[in-house]
């Protein structure tokens, strides 16, 4: 949601295994772009298929949710709706820092400079139409349950939580 929400709360750290038969909502659009982030090639390149698609979302989105089954957990993602009008300053940030890192990728990998060149790469991440569709596709085959919500993810889960 991009809100700093610490004050408000007393965070507690737990174990997975104490998740065990519990249904557990997710951002689904939080998760999609953890694993495009982090599950790259040694440049920042995303991982792709034998045809040139990426497959980084799917990849990630495939072996959490077996982790997550595995453990006894049953997990609902829940996909972002449209976004709160109060959001929009802090989208446009966040795509400002998306060019300026694309740049930067570009640059490191000039300089053959790849430590850096992937750092970059990270903060690159766009998640497109297609990729949230490949990922509903993905979760209704493997019978996990997904909603989509009419605005925000945090607001559409705490209503399911009620």
């Amino acid at each position: 949601m991009g809100v700093n929400l610490k004050s408000l709360t007393s965070p507690e750290a737990i174990s997975l295994d104490e998740l065990k038969g519990k249904i557990i909502a997710i951002d689904a659009y939080n998760a999609l772009h953890q694993f495009l982030s982090i599950i790259r090639q040694r440049d920042g390149t995303l991982l792709k298929d034998s045809s040139g698609e990426v497959t980084s979302h799917i990849t990630g989105l495939l072996y959490r949710t077996a982790n997550l089954v595995e453990r006894g957990i049953k997990p609902i993602y829940v996909f972002d709706g449209k976004p709160h009008h109060l959001k929009i300053d802090t989208l446009r940030g966040r795509k400002a820092v998306k060019e300026k890192a694309m740049e930067d990728w570009e640059r490191a990998k000039e300089r053959g400079d790849m430590e850096e060149a992937r750092k970059k790469a990270q903060q690159t991440s766009v998640l497109s139409r297609e990729m949230v569709d490949e990922a509903k596709k993905l979760l209704e085959g493997l019978g996990i349950p997904y909603v989509q919500a009419p605005g925000e993810c945090e607001a559409q889960a705490s209503f399911m939580c009620m």
